[in-house]
């Protein structure tokens, strides 16, 4: 038997590749190592675009506990530094605080709904690949087996076996600096909240803001009370004393961290918490992106792809979004209606998104170490984030809307992520579920698009509705970027042609 895709790694960008692979007509098995979940405290939330692709997905309902569409955040941070999100007319930056083992929780739920086969306990030792597919050795509970499969994904994380089999290299800078701890302990007595909503510690004068990185002269210090009964407290170090990153993070050893970083001497007992949360320590900054995201019937996806600082939350908005525009695209070279050179567009358009995350992930690590120097720099950005342009500017940077692919159209929102618009009594989030393409007429049938329509209608649905602004009609990929977009006076017919050419095939015969 050959199976359509196997995907290494049930984690969430592994399982949500999967889902988006399900929607599309191919069934995919999912292969993980672990027995079950990990019950591991990585990502604390989802922050960027990537809360406007579950919603697309019906999955924002879940997560957040409520049928409201997703909210931008009126505050965020950015290296240490406040956003004042608030004062932006159009503010993009969107954020949920959800721990990591709610998402893969959520998303293995959806991936069994849609019938895909999760295989835990089995892991991929080794592969072999030809023109027509590729043969994974895999060890599992019964002994080593092979699979047959068409194509092979890789979402097995930053040290991926996948990636390293398939002889792809893995460039990129490791600093020693700094050294990250992160536990989950029960909230600290003497810790007082203020009525600014910042807290202060003992013996301690600066305020802290939970839920943000707050700069000392000598690291950085969170504090993030996620319930009444737990708070995840965190320190990052340069040029601490030597560490065994080996041995298991202590809580005498965070709180020797935080008694460092901010003169504040707390006592720490651990949390009891959903996931079982273990203290953790990271040692230096690594920063990573593989030479290529495909190699034949390989590809990469999420942390197998790229790895970098986790400061301003965006590892998921660029792994889950890398899985939505792979998803498509590989359904449909496996049903055959790609066009040619889609495949290979996966990484032209998702290596450079992973190249602008490493620089603003870098640059916040750089804005966030001690010295005058810093000091003095960070005095200078602050001036410029009070600027509502930049402050829009750096919001989309982080948000990842300020992604723009090629499509080859000249609309002003063609090759962004399409904006949020109210349809009749549906939000476009809403038609978006099925994870087809939608070709939207937003005049109500006066640009005449039905025709033109219909020669894709196995591929791609018209809906039919308006007015709404900002376009006449719209071209939507399935993961919700303008492939296309006119102007409500004239519809560009040729245009829309070959947009749905080079996108979505040739037409029915």
């Amino acid at each position: 038997m050959t199976d359509d895709v196997v995907v290494a790694g049930a984690g969430p960008v592994g399982l949500f590749l999967a889902c988006e692979l399900a929607l599309a007509g191919v069934q995919p098995v999912v292969l993980d190592r672990l027995p079950a979940r990990s019950g591991e405290q990585k990502a604390n939330g989802l922050v960027g675009q990537v809360l406007r692709l579950l919603d697309h997905r019906g999955l924002h309902e879940p997560l957040s506990g409520t049928p409201e569409p997703p909210r931008p955040m009126p505050r965020y941070v950015f290296a240490a530094m406040p956003l004042e999100l608030h004062r932006l007319d159009a503010n993009p930056l969107h954020a949920l605080p959800v721990p990591q083992h709610r998402i893969e929780e959520v998303l293995e739920e959806r991936a069994r709904d849609l019938g895909v086969t999760v295989r835990r306990r089995h892991e991929v030792t080794g592969f072999t690949q030809d023109p027509a597919g590729v043969t994974v050795d895999v060890t599992g509970p019964d002994g080593p087996e092979r699979l047959r499969t068409r194509y092979l994904v890789a979402a097995d994380g930053g040290r991926s076996t996948v990636r390293k089999l398939a002889g792809i290299g893995f460039p990129g800078v490791t600093s020693p600096d700094p050294v990250s701890r992160v536990a989950h302990v029960r909230p600290p007595t003497g810790i007082v909240a203020g009525a600014d909503g910042t807290y202060l510690l003992p013996g301690c004068p600066l305020p802290f803001r939970p839920y943000t990185h707050t700069r000392t002269d000598h690291g950085v210090f969170v504090l993030a009370p996620f319930d009444r009964d737990a708070v995840m407290i965190a320190t990052m170090e340069w040029g601490g004393p030597p560490v065994d990153g080996t041995a298991p993070l202590t809580l005498d050893e965070l709180r020797a961290s935080i008694r460092r970083v901010t003169g504040a001497d707390l006592e720490l007992v651990p949390a009891h918490t959903p996931g079982g949360h273990t203290p953790r320590r990271t040692v230096g900054h690594n920063t990573r992106l593989a030479e290529r995201y495909r190699d034949g019937r390989v590809l990469l996806v999420g942390d197998a792809a790229h790895v970098h600082s986790a400061t301003g939350g965006p590892g998921l908005n660029l792994g889950l979004q890398d899985a939505a525009n792979l998803g498509w695209k590989l359904a449909a070279e496996l049903r055959g209606w790609a066009p040619p050179g889609l495949l290979d567009s996966y990484q032209q358009e998702r290596r450079p998104v992973g190249e602008r995350v490493f620089m603003h992930s870098q640059a916040q690590t750089a804005l966030m170490s001690p010295g005058p120097a810093v000091t003095a720099l960070r005095a200078l950005v602050g001036e410029l984030i009070d600027h509502d342009d930049n402050l829009a500017r750096i919001a989309a940077l982080m948000a990842g809307s300020d992604v723009r692919y090629d499509t080859g159209c000249p609309h002003p929102l063609a090759g962004s992520f399409a904006p949020e618009l109210a349809l009749g009594n549906s939000r476009l989030a809403e038609l978006a579920r099925t994870g087809r393409p939608l070709l939207l007429d937003l005049t109500g049938g006066t640009l005449g698009l039905a025709d033109l329509a219909a020669a894709w209608k196995d591929r791609v649905d018209l809906v039919t509705t308006g007015p709404a602004d900002p376009a006449g009609a719209l071209l939507l990929r399935p993961d919700g970027y303008v492939a296309w977009a006119c102007a409500p006076e004239r519809a560009d017919r040729d245009g829309l042609e070959r947009a749905l050419r080079t996108w979505f095939g040739e037409p029915l015969g």
